[in-house]
């Protein structure tokens, strides 16, 4: 499998189509940009802000993800922070790294130099999924870039993984880089970008026809470029890997090491993190506020903006009054449904 990065032509490509005003996404009020870094190009997605000197936020998405996934929470909150989003390397708009380091490390690191090049930091930072194990060890690594953390259904590692999550993690297996083109390339965008949504989201009519639009868009893209599946298996097997890690590198040793506030939104419905993991996450994350959606799935962001949003500011709120934090116990949700529901 080749580690090879991208050549000076794939990027000048690349930073062509990110600075398109038709790259399939981009919302009214929204920018995307190019920012070269060391060893890597990151494409950032950027919203207007209501009203100037808002503090930074930077947020970060998920496997098979992109900058896009939090369109509909920086609207919220434009009136409460400066957001910008970035597409991890191989994501999005975003071209590979030259190292070929697809690791949750490597990962992490493409964040740090984010920040660190922009001097936007401390920074309120999200994270989802994928997203949401990255920026906690950014968070465990670099308090000093931290302010605030938020984490959407984070892949911390879990002693049960969910049924419903299998395929997903069968993406890193050796080979599939090859192999999933072969399986998955003839399908219509239009029915993989279906059934994506409808094994993140926990109610699939939550799915606007403008989501459903933009998903097959960029999905049409992404999947025209050559190291898509090469990107999508190699993260894939990063995550697996990072779940293995012991001692002080543990995702959840990592995660007691966070100074950050941290609020963690878990959905009931999600198929992909179990929101069981809840309760070890509100004990792993020494100052934490949990919000548990009963009707959310593994991208709550997406599909409650909302009350995530609302979430967030209540855990500003926390930070003019910390005895609010970690006030309430984790709560007991019944959901009428077996384990692998």
């Amino acid at each position: 499998m080749s580690t090879t990065g991208p050549t000076a032509e794939q990027r000048r490509v690349h930073a062509a189509l990110a600075a398109e005003e038709g790259w399939p996404g981009i919302r009214e009020g929204e920018t995307l940009r190019t920012v070269a870094l060391s060893g890597m190009t990151l494409a950032i997605r950027r919203r207007a802000t209501d009203r100037d000197g808002l503090p930074p936020a930077l947020m970060v998405h998920g496997l098979g993800g992109s900058s896009r996934n939090w369109s509909a929470l920086m609207e919220l909150l434009s009136g409460d922070v400066e957001c910008e989003a970035l597409d991890l390397p191989g994501f999005g708009a975003s071209p590979p790294p030259d190292s070929g380091d697809y690791s949750v490390y490597g990962h992490t690191r493409a964040v740090i130099r984010c920040l660190e090049s922009g001097g936007r930091g401390p920074v309120h930072l999200f994270g989802n999924s994928l997203g949401g194990a990255v920026v906690t060890r950014v968070a465990a690594l670099r308090p000093d870039l931290v302010r605030t953390l938020t984490l959407v259904s984070p892949a911390l590692p879990e002693l049960r993984v969910q049924r419903s999550a299998w395929p997903t993690a069968l993406l890193g297996a050796p080979g599939m880089a090859r192999l999933l083109p072969r399986m998955l390339g003839g399908l219509p965008p239009e029915r993989r970008a279906r059934d994506v949504l409808r094994l993140c989201y926990g109610d699939p009519a939550r799915i606007t026809p403008e989501e459903f639009s933009a998903a097959v868009a960029e999905l049409e893209r992404r999947q025209s470029l050559p190291y898509f599946w090469e990107a999508m298996s190699r993260t894939a097997r990063g995550i697996a890997n990072a779940y293995t890690l012991g001692g002080q590198h543990s995702l959840w040793r990592q995660a007691e090491r966070v100074l950050a506030p941290t609020l963690l939104v878990y959905g009931v419905r999600d198929r992909l993190v179990s929101f069981r993991a809840a309760r070890r996450a509100s004990r792993a994350f020494g100052v934490s506020r949990l919000v548990v959606l009963p009707e959310a799935g593994h991208v709550a962001m997406m599909e409650y903006p909302g009350a995530v949003a609302q979430g967030f500011r209540e855990l500003l709120a926390d930070l003019r009054d910390p005895r609010a934090m970690n006030a309430e116990p984790v709560p007991e949700v019944e959901t009428g449904a077996g384990p692998d529901a």
